[in-house]
């Protein structure tokens, strides 16, 4: 059948008019939210990792569960122009006609988005804001230490991508193959970024090349990426070519693509410098402007930052002075007699694996006490759903402390608290259990959770401040809850962590404003923090890689802080603890600006 021209434009002309109609019929509200739904799909499309992160790899998005991320030059313009458009099309929403709630999910939505338009500006780098598996951490460099697929998608295939079925297997495997192209997507970036003057700091070059060579050299089937598929497919009784195939691909396909991430970073090692701070790169003022307002989500400078930490770490120091004299330390400064503190055998545990087996037992009873406690702090719990695990032994050398993060949506996988026991000496008695309640109950994984009860848009994004700011919170809930009414050194422990974090600031902003070395980052650790002098030197490592991140933790929890004052104070006698908390926590991960909203919508409805 022939169709005239003039009859194609009118069909055309009235299917267009049929689409506006019923586009014009959505209400504000739904308008937006089928916005959000496309720009879910994208997010999701763009960052498969969260797909499978969050659970919803399945069904009409099970295509999803044999990809990852492009981290080619061409894969990252893709997603920058993503970005671009979805700004555009959120500013275009008139946010005054929506209701509060879906006007809350805009907001955070659109400032995520700005902040990752901000960060592609710079033509080196990665942003990862918009990957909610890393989305905490930004860097000028594509890889390093703590950056990059050889650190990042290894464990997260181990801990996320779940082996149940063929299907699981045979996903894994293109993911194993879509790494090894990860990989040398990040090579060719390198190179570029080298070129625009962006080269790795010689002691983080020299890490990261360590870190890539002792893995490398390790026999195939017992790469950490090889061992993860072939063990979990034997549990669940599937073929033994699984664990065959993957030695395959990592000998002919992800080993060759290391070897030419190791020789284009060894090219680079008589070009790098001892200059710690981002301010010797090209628009290097710049860059550490943006990364703060990513970390922090304020627009606080970098001397208020530096400022606001040495503030801090004084208030704190006058809390921590009277317990040490408590238990008998009375002579030099609070950094020396904390170093004397973490010396003394008492509060020790065992070296080896003796001593990592105590480690793992004290965090257990540390669990079970504060899960019997919460329900004094929240009206409205979830089920913190946990495992703890051992970080692997190829990266923990670069790696921190510890770190921790909800499971999937649907609880089919827990979440984690990964705890670093290269040496358990990293660890006290009198500081674990603070470090269990921040990472694990009630902080990220108890947080991660309430995220799960959001649209799926807010689950898929996070904000290091509020998520970093709510782990400190959750360290405060448990000293008001009385965990050290009867251990006072545990509670040293708690304030060490948050004037650890206090230095944070001082220590961030100094590298990278103020012109700060390594050593000076270090030695003010340790002078004022009596800090562990051996997990500083990766924590300062892992702040010349990630500048301003470290950031967002004291700023988010003094945000908290000063908000449950204003709640306090506005609402007297109605003021409920528990029901704050839920507040703060039930709104979901949102940027500091915004929780300030959700905070005033708290208090009306508390005052009636």
């Amino acid at each position: 059948m022939t169709l005239h021209r003039r009859a194609v434009l009118q069909a055309g002309a009235a299917t267009l008019a049929l689409q506006a109609t019923a586009a014009s019929a959505l209400t504000p509200d739904e308008a937006a939210d089928r916005l959000l739904a496309r720009i879910t799909e994208q997010l999701l499309s763009d960052y498969p990792e969260s797909a499978t992160g969050a659970g919803v790899d399945k069904n009409a998005r099970a295509r999803l569960r044999s990809r990852l991320s492009s981290h080619s030059a061409s894969g990252q313009g893709v997603i920058r122009a993503h970005v671009r458009s979805t700004l555009s099309q959120l500013r275009r929403l008139d946010v005054d006609a929506l209701g509060p709630a879906k006007r809350l999910d805009v907001d955070v939505v659109k400032t995520v988005y700005e902040l990752a338009a901000g960060g592609f500006e710079f033509p080196y780098g990665d942003v990862a804001i918009l990957n909610n598996n890393w989305s905490y951490r930004n860097t000028p460099y594509v890889v390093a230490q703590n950056v990059g697929a050889f650190v990042e998608i290894p464990s997260f295939l181990d801990s996320s991508h779940s082996i149940n079925t063929v299907a699981d297997a045979e996903a894994y495997l293109v993911r194993m193959d879509a790494y090894a192209r990860q990989l040398d997507g990040e090579t060719v970036r390198v190179r570029a970024d080298a070129g625009r003057g962006v080269v790795l700091p010689d002691f983080l070059l020299a890490k990261t090349l360590q870190q890539l060579r002792t893995s490398r050299a390790a026999p195939f089937t017992q790469w950490g990426i090889v061992t993860s598929l072939a063990t979990r497919a034997a549990r669940a009784n599937l073929s033994p070519r699984y664990a065959a195939d993957a030695a395959r691909i990592a000998e002919e396909h992800i080993a060759p693509a290391i070897d030419r991430q190791i020789a284009v970073l060894e090219s680079l090692q008589a070009r790098a410098t001892n200059d710690a701070g981002v301010w010797k790169l090209p628009r290097g003022d710049e860059y550490y402007a943006w990364a703060l307002r990513a970390g922090t989500t304020t627009q606080m400078t970098p001397d208020e930052v530096h400022e606001m930490g040495l503030d801090n770490l004084r208030t704190l120091h006058g809390r921590m002075d009277p317990i040490l004299r408590s238990v008998g330390y009375t002579e030099g400064s609070v950094g020396a007699r904390m170093t004397a503190l973490a010396s003394d055998r008492r509060y020790q545990f065992s070296d080896g694996d003796a001593g990592r087996a105590e480690i793992m037992a004290f965090i257990q009873d540390k669990l079970t006490d504060i899960r019997a406690r919460l329900t004094r702090a929240f009206h409205n719990p979830v089920r913190g759903y946990l495992e703890v695990v051992r970080i692997s032994p190829d990266v923990e050398a670069g790696a921190p402390g510890a770190y921790g993060g909800a499971g999937t949506i649907d609880g089919s996988e827990p979440g984690h608290f990964w705890i670093n026991l290269r040496t358990p000496a990293l660890h006290t008695k009198f500081d674990l259990a603070d470090l269990t309640y921040h990472e694990a109950i009630p902080g990220h994984v108890w947080q991660g959770e309430y995220t799960f009860r959001q649209p799926l848009i807010r689950t898929l994004l996070g904000f290091n401040a509020y998520s970093e700011g709510w782990a400190l919170y959750a360290q405060q809930i448990a000293d008001e809850l009385g965990v050290y009414d009867d251990f006072p050194v545990g509670r040293l422990g708690y304030l060490q962590s948050l004037a650890f974090r206090a230095c944070r600031l001082v220590v961030d902003s100094g590298i990278h404003s103020k012109r700060w070395t390594r050593e000076q980052g270090v030695d003010f650790f340790v002078r004022e923090n009596g800090s562990n002098p051996q997990e500083v030197q990766s924590e300062v490592d892992r702040y010349c890689s990630w500048p301003g991140q470290a950031c967002g933790y004291k700023v988010g929890h003094n945000t908290i802080n000063q908000l449950r004052d204003n709640a306090q104070s506005a609402l007297g006698a109605r003021y409920d603890f528990a029901s704050f908390n839920d507040a703060v926590v039930g709104g979901g991960n949102v940027p500091m600006t915004v929780l300030g909203r959700v905070i005033d919508a708290y208090v009306a409805g508390a005052r009636g």
